[in-house]
């Protein structure tokens, strides 16, 4: 069956459309949305006369020229044909009516509705009514039985009924369909349709397929399908003849069949796929008119049905001689193409090939469906099928056919042998897009938004503008620019708007950037790319823009506008990204099959010394999914999320892995809810995104709302408390890599959001530590010692010794020994190792996960200024068996981590002393204590306690090592620092203990140890033992000196004066003071003096650490406060 697709046109607005032709065939009429009946002459009718009926007209139904039609007015209304002249209104509903068909002699209308109501009406006398009730959803379609006894008809409630009119009952009904609320929402209108002549079937389209039911005995009967339809059919119209049946479905398919044989004989498809909503057949058959949902309509044409030869009665024709029998279609033996508007086959129905000369049973046809239905007959053996082929429909023909022949194919140039692949099918390429852009096809859409503002496009009948609005207008105001050039892309950062342009027919595709930071007064720039180039996508970063095209070219420009770079791509690009010096571009690195996308990812970083991070790696996606956002955090880690709302971050310590950190999906309420992302922030960790209720972007009226989800990995069983832990802690180990990153780029780091994260990892490690002790995990245990740094394994040790685990406690103190002995080893290599680590690129090894890099740092910088110190220190700790009760209990809290004699962690004294007396109040004030008496727990806290102050002097040394290399004597700022720290306890705490001692002191105390009596002065025991440091031992010999320079100075501000006196020394005679002060540490002699200064030292360190540290005045202030010190030390007693 060839037949000819002529050209569409349009015939009416966007919206649903309607078509028929008059008796005659010489007219055919359309209904639109636009509430106009026209009447056309032919697809060429220029012309055409019209009818506006109403606002909207649903349907319309031609017979014996009367036109009827059902319109917005909840009318249907009764025209003259072809004049056009109202003649009355047939019946009313109270909704409007959705259908309208007349019965085979036009006596009869019958009209469903949305108000769950059919109607049948009599055309000559409208008051002959009946009314057909049943439905419980509104009605799709109507169709009346050419015998006028029977009406069928569906319904949005899912069913098909078939009722008897004159008894206005039910006869039969079928659940066939997919249940809706309304028929603007059904997949299907579900047109029904009668065979002509007896009614024998009832043609019913159920999804990609036709079912037959029987008149009668309503048996269904047979399916028509075909497997190259997919979508769901719409509409079906039986051929006069009644031998066809045509189908136009939801994707723009064209469908014929032969019911008899069950063959698809005619395969078309919508030239711009739009859904096929209208289809009828012209009285002689030889037609099939459409239209579709956006107006238009259509013509099949040639289809010559009357020349068939299926049936038995035309069986005859089919003997006749293969030329013969082709003369009777007007067709050619040109190669025509489906997409051509012609159909993929020459041949007819069935095509008879005379084999030989003589008239046998061997003749053979095949279907005209443009492939061979059975190749096993052109295989040398009929039963040799190749199951490889692709089957175009259920039934083959056999011997058993009408005619009684057999099948055999056509002459081979009709159908030329091609392999045929069953593989994967290759997945469209996604486009290219700017993140955090709407599509460019909305009117009012997000050009960008990111951190630093929002670029808003306006495109309709009044404006074609843009806004670009900032989030801080301090960097700076508002913006709105005439959009002359029809830009579609932007971007915004601190320095400058980057726009760009397609190409046009006469012009170049256009980049322009308006840098609004610079200092001159010419602050925009233009550029033209090359005749065969267009932009498809941009980024700026700090001063460089990024172009990439779609020759496969990277252009970098300074902000300025110089050219700078020029780089060619792997692959089609996706998008881009910038953030300070680095570029992260995505593209296609070959095609994906199966709903995959195959992307590619590259990471640039320009500076003084331009490199490749990444290089061409395959970007992990979830599975079926495409890139929906790429960026930066706002501290300069690339991540991405996909469609399936999968959040991932590039993790640098892991040799640039990606690692997934969120599942926006997890918190949809329903599967059309999207989360649309701007962006990423590590510190703190926040998503910041926004809602979109049933799409995937939001609107730009009104200004959407942006909320933050918090970040989650997902671990296995994070329901329990190890699982929270582990999360929790290769969360803060990833999220903090950045520090490492930025210190390794010669950035500034925040030196106190570092060593808090260290702390919160080196807690979560003694946590996990503790319930590994609970479950009795010891190896566990060692496992996370390992993670450790060597103070807060000194704290495991103590913990699993209190647990009577002593095996535990001896593995643990191996580990804390080879720890001490590799910061040893690591002590004679520190210019090499600093070398070293500024040399690695990706070196965001085990000092993120442990911190013992940045202790072990300290340790080596400050060796030459703190040997005074440790000797001091030592000293301390020999002395520390002699203090009373109350003293070793203020020294524990210093220093939790010293051992006693025989310790297996005797090489780490010395620096754990030092880490155990730089921070001892920073807790002990914060009120983190539990009040707890509990038998278990107060050890865990007084322990994680401690391991907190141990960790936060990390930072300030490190800093103060780099410091230490320039020529200005920084050195000496942060160290009073994390002194102040440790004598900031010796002087309050004291003085504290001494004033309410009597008040404070807990029985339990005094019943715990009954021999030991009150200490009424712990001052004297503590300092008494005490060494005198080279400060202190200077101040002695120069304070005459100082009060005669100002006699009227306090003693807090003579220790001050003295401070900075004793600051401005060179290094040298800062040594020797301390040598001296080492050289009297013996000498009973000088208690007393030493008593004094050592007051006195302590409190002109802790002055001078507040002056220093004004920004952690608050802190300070907690932790001086003498009832929470106090209660602490009770606390730590028990």
């Amino acid at each position: 069956m060839p037949c000819e697709r002529k050209p569409m046109r349009y015939g009416h607005s966007e919206g649903h459309t309607e078509i028929c032709f008059d008796d005659s065939g010489k007219f055919f009429v359309t209904c639109g949305a636009d509430g106009d009946v026209r009447i056309w002459d032919g697809l060429d009718d220029d012309d055409p006369k019209f009818i506006t009926v109403g606002e909207k007209v649903y349907s319309l139904a031609l017979k014996k020229d009367k036109l009827v039609t059902a319109s917005s007015n909840n009318t249907v209304q009764i025209h003259t044909f072809p004049d056009g002249d109202p003649d009355g209104i047939l019946t009313r509903f109270t909704t409007n009516a959705t259908h309208v068909t007349f019965n085979h002699s036009g006596s009869r209308v019958a009209a469903g509705s949305s108000d769950f109501m059919v109607k049948v009406v009599e055309v000559s006398d409208s008051s002959q009514q009946k009314t057909l009730r049943g439905h419980e959803a509104p009605v799709l379609s109507v169709a009346f039985d050419p015998k006028d006894d029977l009406l069928a008809s569906a319904s949005c409630d899912g069913s098909v009924v078939v009722w008897n009119i004159e008894e206005q009952t039910q006869v039969i009904s079928w659940p066939l369909l997919q249940k809706t609320n309304d028929v603007s929402n059904a997949k299907s209108l579900c047109r029904l349709a009668w065979q002509p002549g007896a009614g024998k079937f009832l043609a019913v389209p159920v999804e990609s397929k036709v079912h037959l039911y029987e008149r009668g005995s309503w048996n269904h009967v047979s399916t028509l399908s075909d497997d190259l339809l997919t979508q769901l059919i719409n509409v079906v119209s039986w051929s006069p003849c009644g031998q066809f049946l045509a189908a136009g479905s939801v994707g723009g398919s064209l469908n014929v069949w032969d019911v008899n044989s069950k063959l698809c004989v005619e395969r078309q498809k919508h030239e711009k796929g739009f859904t096929v909503c209208g289809l009828a057949w012209h009285p002689s058959g030889s037609q099939i008119a459409y239209t579709d949902t956006e107006g238009r309509l259509g013509l099949l044409d040639g289809l010559g049905t009357s020349t068939s030869t299926t049936t038995t009665e035309e069986a005859p024709a089919a003997k006749k001689p293969a030329k013969d029998y082709d003369d009777l279609f007007d067709d050619d033996d040109d190669d025509r193409v489906m997409d051509e508007g012609l159909s993929d086959t020459n041949s007819p129905v069935k095509k008879a090939v005379t084999g030989n000369d003589d008239d046998d049973d061997d003749d053979f046809l095949m279907p005209a469906t443009g492939r061979v239905r059975n190749r096993g007959a052109i295989l040398d053996d009929e039963n040799s099928l190749d199951t490889g082929s692709l089957r175009l429909g259920q039934d083959k023909f056999g011997d058993d056919d009408d005619t009684g022949s057999a099948v055999i194919p056509a002459a081979a140039p009709l159908v030329p042998l091609r392999p045929v692949y069953e593989g994967p099918m290759p997945t469209p390429p996604q486009k290219a897009f700017q993140p955090g852009s709407t599509p460019a096809h909305l009117t009012h859409r997000f050009m960008m938004w990111n951190s630093v503002g929002i670029v808003r496009g306006y495109n309709d009948e009044q404006d074609n503008a843009i806004d670009v609005e900032f989030h801080d207008s301090a960097v700076h105001h508002a913006m709105h620019l005439t959009n002359s050039l029809g830009h579609t892309m932007a971007d915004l950062s601190q320095e400058a708007v980057l726009l760009a342009c397609p190409s046009t027919d006469e012009l170049a595709s256009k980049l322009q950037c308006l840098h609004f930071s610079s200092w001159d007064t010419n602050k925009e720039w233009m550029v033209d790319l090359p005749n065969d180039e267009d932009v498809k996508a941009l980024c700026l970063g700090q001063g460089w823009a990024a172009v990439a095209t779609d020759a496969l070219m990277l252009r970098l420009f300074s902000i300025g506008g110089v050219q700078r770079e020029i780089i060619s791509l792997p692959g089609p690009v996706v998008c881009l990204a910038g953030h300070g010096e680095q570029l992260l571009i995505i593209y296609h690195r070959g095609t994906g099959f199966d709903g995959e996308q195959a992307l590619g990812v590259q990471l640039l970083q320009f500076g003084r010394r331009k490199r490749q991070l990444i290089n061409c790696e395959p970007l992990p996606l979830s599975r079926k999914s495409h890139l929906s956002w790429l960026g930066f955090t706002a501290e300069g880690t690339p991540c991405f999320v996909d469609s399936e709302g999968v959040v991932r971050m590039l993790n640098r310590s892991l040799g640039n892995t990606w690692t997934p950190v969120c599942n926006t999906r997890e918190t949809c309420k329903s599967k059309s809810d999207h989360y649309w992302v701007v962006g990423v922030h590590e510190n703190p960790q926040q998503l910041r995104c926004i809602p979109c209720k049933g799409s995937r972007y939001p609107p730009t009226l009104p200004r959407p709302a942006v909320a933050i989800l918090p970040f989650k990995l997902p671990l296995c069983q994070t329901t329990t408390e190890k699982g929270q832990m582990e999360e929790q802690f290769l969360r803060s180990s990833l999220f903090h890599n950045h520090y490492s990153f930025l210190s390794t780029s010669g950035y500034e780091i925040d030196e106190d959001g570092l060593s808090r994260s260290q702390k919160e990892q080196q807690e979560l490690l003694m946590k996990m530590f503790a319930l590994s002790c609970k479950l009795e995990r010891e190896f566990r245990c060692v496992e996370l010692a390992q993670l450790m740094t060597q103070s807060v394994v000194t704290l495991a040790i103590r913990y699993a010794s209190r647990s009577r685990r002593m095996a535990l406690a001896e593995r643990l103190s191996e580990i804390a020994l080879e720890k001490a002995n590799q910061i040893q080893e690591e002590g004679p290599e520190e210019e090499e190792a600093e070398l070293e680590y500024t040399r690695r690129t990706s070196g965001y090894g085990q000092s993120e996960v442990t911190g013992g890099c940045y202790s072990n740092r300290r340790r080596q910088e400050e060796e030459e200024e703190r040997e005074g110190e440790e000797e001091e220190v030592r000293e301390e700790e020999d002395g520390q068996e002699m203090e009373t009760e109350e003293s070793t209990e203020i020294r524990k809290r210093v220093n939790p981590f010293a051992k006693e004699a025989g310790s297996p962690v005797k090489p780490s004294l010395t620096p754990i002393a030092k880490v155990g007396r730089a921070n001892p109040f920073k807790v002990l004030g914060s009120g983190k204590l539990s009040s707890s008496s509990s038998s278990g727990q107060p050890r865990v806290t007084n322990i994680l306690d401690n391991m907190t102050s141990s960790k936060k002097l990390s930072p300030l040394s490190v800093s103060a090592g780099k410091g230490s290399k320039g020529p200005v004597l920084k050195p000496l700022a942060p160290r009073p620092k994390s002194k102040t720290q440790s004598t900031l306890l010796q002087m309050t705490g004291s003085k504290a203990a001494n004033k309410k001692t009597q008040n404070i002191q807990p029985a339990a105390d005094q019943q715990k140890q009954p021999d030991v009596p009150p200490p009424a002065s712990p001052l004297d025991n503590t300092e008494n033992k005490r060494p005198k440091t080279g400060f202190q031992l200077w101040l002695e010999e120069n304070r005459k000196s100082i009060t005669a320079d100002q006699p009227d100075l306090e003693e807090t501000d003579i220790i001050k004066e003295a401070m900075g006196r004793f600051r401005a020394l060179t290094a040298e005679e800062r040594l020797s003071w301390t040598e001296r002060a080492k050289g009297q540490t013996g000498d009973a002699a000088d208690l007393k003096k030493r008593k004094r200064a050592e007051g006195g030292g302590g409190g002109a360190e802790n002055e001078n650490g507040q002056a220093e540290a004004d920004e952690n005045s608050a802190k300070k202030k907690k932790s001086l406060d003498p009832s929470s010190k106090l209660a602490a030390f009770a606390f730590n007693k028990n």
